[in-house]
């Protein structure tokens, strides 16, 4: 599985130590870490909460990252901007019980941690332990077990509800704020990242246009 892990401009100086943890749990596991940033507080590719979303979704709906890591002061924020987009389905997550049940019941792609609010001593282990929980195994197998037919069937009724309440990804990016989607992929390491994991040539059409005019 590939794993996207995405800050915002408030914790990006935390960027470096939750990709360090992450690696830590995910790598020996199988998966792959790319890090989209930003990668420090002084990092000139600025990147908001709302545009976490926006890359997220870019990310996810082309098959470029199977997975996304992200998060903010709170976590809420970027919660509600990843939701606001079809194709991701992001939890917000404070403890390693969130995040087991998060992957087990709702199957989700994405989650938003809390990088400030709760973040002191110890905070390193506690995204260790998350990060433990939420790739431990084959999601979407039901907590407790014997809930697995009703919440499956719940999680597809959900997925059919953003089909119909979302619209397709291209056109949505094309109707935003131009700087605000611009801004978003204008990380360092997108380019390199993104076109060689994309797996939707309609996606990857129109972020290369956006790019080409930026």
């Amino acid at each position: 599985m590939k794993i996207a892990l995405i800050n915002e401009n408030s914790q990006a100086a935390k960027n470096a130590q939750v990709e360090a943890v992450l690696r830590k749990v995910a790598e020996p596991k199988g998966h792959e870490v790319f890090n989209y940033g930003m990668y420090g507080a002084e990092d000139t590719h600025q990147l908001t909460y709302v545009q976490n979303g926006i890359l997220a979704a870019i990310l996810l709906n082309s098959g470029a990252a199977d997975y996304v890591v992200t998060g903010c002061g709170t976590g809420e924020g970027a919660m509600l901007a990843c939701n606001a987009f079809p194709g991701v389905l992001c939890g917000h997550i404070v403890d390693p019980s969130d995040a087991y049940m998060f992957s087990q019941i709702n199957d989700g792609n994405a989650i938003a941690l809390p990088f400030a609010k709760g973040f002191g001593w110890g905070a390193e282990l506690n995204l260790e332990y998350i990060f433990e929980k939420l790739f431990e195994g084959e999601s979407g197998q039901g907590y407790p077990r014997e809930r697995v037919i009703p919440e499956q069937r719940n999680k597809k009724i959900l997925d059919e509800v953003k089909k119909v309440t979302h619209n397709d990804l291209c056109s949505i990016l094309k109707n935003l704020d131009q700087e605000l989607v611009k801004g978003a992929i204008a990380g360092d390491r997108f380019r390199a990242y993104f076109f060689a994991n994309c797996k939707c040539d309609k996606i990857a059409a129109c972020v290369k246009e956006l790019l080409e005019n930026n």
